[in-house]
Order: C-alpha cells, then structure tokens, then sequence
C-alpha cells in the first residue's frame, strides 16, 4: 500500500492537513511542545497529499479508532473478534499487530470492568502509595467510590499522593499486577508512564461526597496548603454558586427541581440563599421560603445529594459553553 512507503509522523502529519486546520487545531491542545513541534515540520515539509495516499491515511486512522475502541470495552480479544467480523481476519491481525506496537493500553484495564464496592475490599488494606496508583488509572467514577469508602485518616493522604504524582515506573506497575493476580492489560510503555497529577485527583474529588470532599481539602489544607490551594481552583463546590453572575444562575436554576433547589438550600449558609432568591421570580422564592419552612429536619446525606445534582447542572452546562465559572481575580477555571 502507498502509504506503508511513509513513517508514522509523516502519516501523522498528513492525517492533520486532510482533517483541515481547525479540527488540527484542537487536536494540538492534547500534545506535548516537541511532538507539535515534529509535526509543524513535517507539516511544512510535505508539497501535496494525493487523494489515494490521503484516503488511506484516513482509512488507517478509523481502524486504528475502531480497535482502541473495542479494546476499551472488553480488552484485546474482544477487539481481535469485532474486527474480523468488521474488516475481515487479516485486516484485524494488521491492525492488533499496530496497535500493540505503536499505542498504549492502560493498566489496571480489569479494574475498570469491575465494580468500585468489590475493588474496596481488593485493595483498601494496601499501602497508600499503592491505592493512588491503582486509583489514577481507574475511571474517576470508581476512584470516587473507593476513596469514600477508606478511613478518613487515609483519604486526604491518598488524594494528595494522586494529585503530586507524575510518573511511574512500568516495572512497578507491572510488578503491582502479577502481585494481584488479575488478567491485566499487558501494552504498557517501555518509557515512563504518566499517571495522576492534580487533573486526576479533581475529577475524584468533583465526584465524592461532600463530606469525603470536606475531610480531603480541611486536610489538605493542613498538611500542603498551596496543593490545596491549587486543587480549589479547579474544583467547583456548590457554595461556589455565589460566583456566577445572575445570567449564568438563572440558567442554571431553569434545569433545577424546585424541591431539590429547597432541601439544598436546608444546609446552606445565607450568603447562597440570598443569591438564589435574588435570581428567581417573587412568586418562586415565596414557595420555597415556605417549603424550607415545612420540610423539617433532613438527613446531611439527602441535602448533600441535592446540593451535588446542582453542581452537576451546573458543571453540565460550562460543558456546554452555556455558562462561564470564574475564580479568583476573574481567572476562568474549567471544571
């Protein structure tokens, strides 16, 4: 085939002029200055693509997709089957054979199919060390669960372990593995491995509950203030509504139940709730006044719930580019 005839850069390059400049464009946010720099130049090193070398890159490029795909949701012999179904059995040893070479499956791929309750038990009784690895691969879903479910004294340990780690070796992660004894995934990188980082531990933390947040950042608070400091940043918390502006709050509240928008207010402080009867209708914040009236104690968990699937509207439509959160000295922070 034609394109055999050129390197993966090259390819790589010729991939980004057929997708066209904007679509290009987004795609270098995700890379590294020296691997944008290597396909700058050979960008600016190509005269012309031919219609038959650009179909084939294209081609090359959906397969691969396809296989990280199927990988993804059931490891390399789940992919291996589709693929010959889809492409044929040749073609799909082609592309498995690629793929091994040339991409990286993650580790832990085993703990991602399984679930969060029973990977407690698998490894809560670990060093700390251990469980920020294991949770910096997981889906930020089950992280969350797990690190709910360990002791107090160990949450904001293992969160800060998470949030300060880079790398990792592919000797200890693979000697992690075997010392389990789970069918793992087998790809991992002969260089190091980035893993964690405060991304990682954000995406945990935006998804506990508030009183593992509250325990993790009072903690860290203590223990390394500006780690703390630079997580808060990127965290969006519900009493953080009172720094959208009266736009952005009204949208929000047109996506809210107005019980839920009630029993989240039983536990919050009067600076909240004075922003949000700012911003609805007399007639709405008369009904609610009355409902917070005659609702009656509730359960912490039940007003942390209701308070959490308002973050959650809130973090849906920043998304969406629907609404703009903004911190500090007008900095804007991406939840």
């Amino acid at each position: 085939m034609v394109k055999e005839q050129f390197s993966s850069k090259q390819k790589a390059a010729m991939l980004l002029i057929a997708l066209g400049p904007e679509k290009s464009a987004s795609i270098f946010k995700y890379l590294k200055e020296e691997e944008i720099e290597q396909l700058t130049l050979e960008i600016a090193s190509i005269k012309a693509v031919s219609p038959k070398v650009k179909e084939e890159v294209l081609q090359e490029f959906y397969e691969m997709c396809l296989a990280q795909e199927y990988i993804a949701e059931g490891g390399i012999g789940y992919a291996r089957q589709l693929l010959e179904k889809a492409l044929g059995s040749d073609k799909a040893v082609e592309v498995i054979n690629k793929l091994t070479v040339s991409l990286q499956v993650r580790p832990f791929e085993f703990a991602r199919k399984t679930e969060a309750s029973q990977l407690v038990n698998f490894i809560q009784n670990e060093h700390p060390q251990t469980i920020a690895l294991i949770l910096s691969y997981l889906k930020p879903s089950q992280s969350a669960e797990i690190i709910r479910a360990l002791p107090p004294e160990m949450q904001a340990d293992t969160a800060r372990r998470i949030a300060l780690m880079d790398r990792a070796s592919p000797d200890v992660i693979n000697q992690i593995e075997r010392e389990f004894e789970k069918r793992l995934s087998t790809l991992v990188s002969e260089d190091y491995t980035s893993i964690g980082g405060v991304d990682s531990i954000v995406d945990i933390i935006n998804q506990v509950d508030r009183t593992t947040e509250k325990n993790i950042m009072e903690n860290l608070e203590i223990e390394d203030p500006e780690l703390a400091e630079i997580i808060k940043k990127r965290m969006f918390v519900f009493e953080d509504i009172t720094t959208l502006d009266p736009k952005s709050i009204q949208r929000v509240l047109r996506e809210v139940d107005n019980h839920q928008l009630a029993i989240a207010l039983k536990g919050a402080g009067d600076s909240v709730k004075e922003v949000i009867m700012s911003n609805v209708s007399k007639r709405l914040a008369a009904m609610i006044e009355e409902d917070l009236e005659y609702m009656g104690p509730k359960r912490v968990k039940e007003v942390e719930d209701a308070q959490q699937k308002i973050v959650n509207v809130i973090r849906k439509l920043e998304d969406a580019g629907e609404i703009v959160i903004s911190r500090g000295a007008g900095d804007e922070v991406v939840v």
